[in-house]
């Protein structure tokens, strides 16, 4: 951990000293230097053994069709390949799919078979170099028939093309509700998908070992995963598979399950040619091979009176899920899960229609389909203070869910039957409304619209209520293992994964804190299957949630020993022994960490232990759309100011004014890092980042030339960000902690809300602007000038 930034965080209680890495110390990311520097070792950095083979994946180019015949001959007889590998040399079995068994891990073998998408996966090339095996794949002569495609979500709903059943939540009676309504209003929003454009692509390296066994470094938020998978195509145990990954360059959800077709691709090569091997995506191939974030058409029916407060609502939510299964099922689960956001509906059913269409199988991407649930109650809100003539933000706080001190309050309970028992977003608002000023902000805007005849602005602040919990109640815990060496370093290992989102060094500090030692005596390793078994994906926001726990409990088992050890040998009550920075006061004696941990060990006791969470209070009845999926909920609000020209859709961020609940915060460095990086990529999704396929189901943006992420010159010049100081966790999560990963992305919805406010202010107000998501340029200048909407 050299190089981490000195930070001191105060100790409370007798002795208190300064800590370096304590927690709630802004202690730098343990990377960031290497981050800077290109130190930072990634799976193509890593040393290959000598004859390692490189990898090249051939895809399809049609987005269904059947293959009759297939000629692998002259691949193989290419300069420099050892060989092809399809379907027909899979041993074990031929499927990647995390959850259903729908995802072959090549389409076809020597007699063909049928393709489902453009992008999935035929074949592999092993050669001596990835020219040659690319060059080698280009070889392979692949008959196609096409078939009938459908891929957009109009064509799958038309032909009832579902992964299941639709799926509904519901309460209370919309029917009763909705006729009893003083207002009512229809409307259809379409969210665009999104992809994750992490900075490091797909990428895994195999290396075989003794007795049939191999070694898979890999970039993967998920190695259990990656083990199972593998270990299913070799057709061996689990066992004989280890999984390492010390970090990504980037996950952001899109190496939760795509990195099952890499990892296994090389693993299958390295065994059946006794030699390592080696597959890393280039940026063209990665982007169409892999999924992207669900995109969505909501179709909503409100009714509300006079004060904006809804009675009665429903929503058809309908997803592109794409060609097979993936994580679709419980992506559109989460979607329905917060199509409330923050906001009490007293009547509500949710209709969710998961299309099976013939495009790449859209996966898991920060929010895991609730930003798309939020976006679409956040334009009901919009709109209904458009007809009633109200600042937006009034029509919000009159739907607010009740305080968490109005426990009294039957406005507290989700369209899934869970009572919000901690709600602090009417707090949250109240201080970012004084703290943005943003009412005279607002008035200000009317006075300049008015009085400036080209340019127009606009203003909105929106809130954001996310649920932290995986909804698979069983994946929600961890295990960890820690070793305290007889010099008093400490080793650090557990199954969360390293995607430059600060888990490592917030695990490290929570060791620290429990040893009080500094953060420099902790040695955070790579994650291993070998050492935290049985893990959950790095995913859900739970991170530190689940490890921090895990990690904690395997140094409490530490200390007991400890303790146990020094009131014996020091002839002292277990109470009159107390870790303090740096040592331990052992009745009125005082003695050095590292020589207590040397004392210890001469004495035999045992300086290692393995540490076990799994998150209390959760559980959910998926059929009967009931139960407690959330430990607790992440709430936070943003402000954001844009100006539009109404001439040509451009458009331009001013201000963001942000205060996010993080409870009390493990790394304010970490956090306010995660908000705003958040803010941005949610705010990206929203305005610039724009998937299109053509008319026979081929991407074409797939590369920086034609998709466009928010880049530095698109940060709004004043950007004013904090954590809200009076948050906690009511739950007993790690020190009070709340996840930070996720939540932030939504409140880039202030966004695409402030360009809607321009969109209608540039028209006079004389028609409500339906604006779609991502707002581009050409979407912002159809809605003004109403082309669309």
């Amino acid at each position: 951990m050299s190089g981490a930034a000195k930070s001191s965080g105060q100790i409370s209680g007798e002795g208190a000293g300064k800590l370096y890495g304590s927690v709630s110390a802004p202690v730098m990311h343990d990377s960031a230097f290497k981050h800077a520097s290109g130190q930072a070792v990634y799976v193509d950095d890593i040393p290959t053994p000598e004859g390692c083979l490189h990898v090249y994946i051939a895809i399809s180019t049609h987005a269904h069709a059947k293959i009759s015949t297939v000629d692998f001959r002259a691949a193989l007889e290419s300069g420099g390949v050892v060989a092809v590998i399809s379907a027909d040399d899979v041993p074990g079995a031929n499927d990647i799919g995390p959850i259903v068994s729908d995802e072959p891990l090549f389409a076809i073998g020597a007699a063909g078979g049928v393709v489902e998408c453009e992008g999935q996966a035929l074949f592999a090339v092993a050669a001596s170099s990835l020219e040659a095996a690319r060059a080698a794949a280009a070889k392979v002569e692949i008959d196609y028939q096409d078939l009938p495609a459908l891929l957009t979500i109009e064509d799958a709903m038309a032909a009832k093309s579902w992964l299941e059943p639709p799926y509904k939540m519901a309460r209370g009676d919309v029917d009763v509700a909705m006729k009893a309504s003083p207002h009512k209003l229809k409307g259809r929003i379409t969210i665009g998908g999104q992809e994750h454009f992490y900075l490091e692509g797909q990428a895994a390296l195999a290396v075989p070992g003794e007795d049939g066994d191999v070694t898979v470094y890999c970039s993967s938020q998920h190695p259990t995963e990656i083990q199972h998978k593998t270990a299913g195509v070799l057709g061996v145990a689990f066992n004989a598979v280890t999984v390492e990954v010390r970090r990504m360059g980037g996950g952001f959800g899109g190496k939760e399950t795509n990195g099952n077709l890499p990892a296994a691709a090389v693993a299958l090569i390295a065994k059946r040619t006794g030699q390592a091997a080696k597959v890393c995506y280039d940026r063209d191939d990665d982007m169409v091979m892999t999924g992207k974030r669900h995109d969505f058409r909501i179709d909503y029916h409100v009714g509300f009176d006079d004060d904006g407060r809804i009675h009665s609502i429903i929503m058809d939510q309908a997803a592109r899920c794409g060609w097979s299964h993936d994580l679709s099922l419980a992506i559109c689960d989460r979607a329905m899960f917060h199509a409330d956001n923050c906001y009490y509906l007293a009547n509500v059913l949710i209709n969710s229609y998961r299309c099976k269409t013939n495009t790449v199988s859209n996966t898991a991407f920060r929010g895991f389909g609730g930003p798309q649930g939020m976006v679409a109650i956040e334009r009901v809100i919009d709109e209904i203070a458009f007809k009633l003539d109200k600042d937006p933000l009034e029509v919000r706080r009159v739907n607010f869910y009740a305080a968490d001190k109005d426990t009294a309050s039957e406005r507290n309970l989700t369209p899934y039957h869970m009572k919000v028992e901690d709600c602090v977003i009417g707090e949250i608002v109240d201080e970012l409304v004084a703290s943005s000023d943003y009412e005279a902000r607002r008035t200000e805007i009317t006075d300049w619209n008015a009085k400036q005849p080209l340019l127009k602005r606009g203003i909105a602040l929106t809130p954001v209520k996310f649920g932290i919990s995986f909804t698979k109640t069983h994946l929600n815990q961890a295990a960890a293992l820690v070793h305290v060496y007889s010099d008093g370093s400490v080793h650090l290992n557990h199954g969360g994964t390293e995607m430059g989102q600060g888990l490592f060094i917030k695990v490290a500090q929570i060791v620290a804190e429990a040893f009080q030692i500094d953060i420099d005596r902790v040695k955070i390793t790579p994650t291993n299957t070998g050492k935290a078994p049985n893990t959950s994906a790095t995913a859900a926001s739970s991170g530190t949630d689940l490890n921090g726990m895990a990690a904690l409990d395997a140094c409490e088992k530490i200390k007991q020993r400890l303790t146990g050890f020094a009131s014996s040998e020091w002839g002292v009550a277990a109470d009159k022994v107390a870790f303090r920075p740096g040592r331990v006061l052992i009745g009125d004696d005082e003695v050095a960490f590292d020589d207590l941990i040397a004392k210890a060990y001469l004495a035999r006791v045992s300086l290692s232990a393995t540490g076990f969470y799994a998150t209390p209070k959760i559980e959910w009845d998926r059929t009967a759309g009931t139960g407690r999926p959330f430990f607790y909920f992440a709430y936070g609000a943003a402000v954001s100011e844009v100006v539009i020209d109404p001439l040509t859709g451009e458009h331009r961020l001013l201000r963001v004014d942000i205060l996010h609940d993080v409870g009390k915060s493990l790394n304010p460095a970490i956090d306010l890092g995660q908000i705003e990086g958040g803010f941005a990529q949610g705010a990206g999704w929203l305005t610039s980042e724009e998937l299109v396929w053509d008319e026979a189901g081929r991407l074409k943006t797939h590369a920086p030339s034609t998709y466009k992420i928010p880049t530095a010159s698109d940060r709004a010049p004043d950007m004013n960000i904090a954590i809200w100081k009076r948050g906690t966790n009511r739950e007993e999560t790690i020190y009070r902690s709340k996840a930070v990963g996720e939540p932030p992305l939504m409140l880039g919805i202030s966004v695409l809300m402030a360009l809607s406010d321009a969109a209608a202010n540039a028209t006079g107000r004389a028609h409500y602007p339906s604006l779609d998501a991502p707002a581009t340029p050409e979407r912002l200048l159809h809605v003004i000038t109403g082309g669309w909407g």
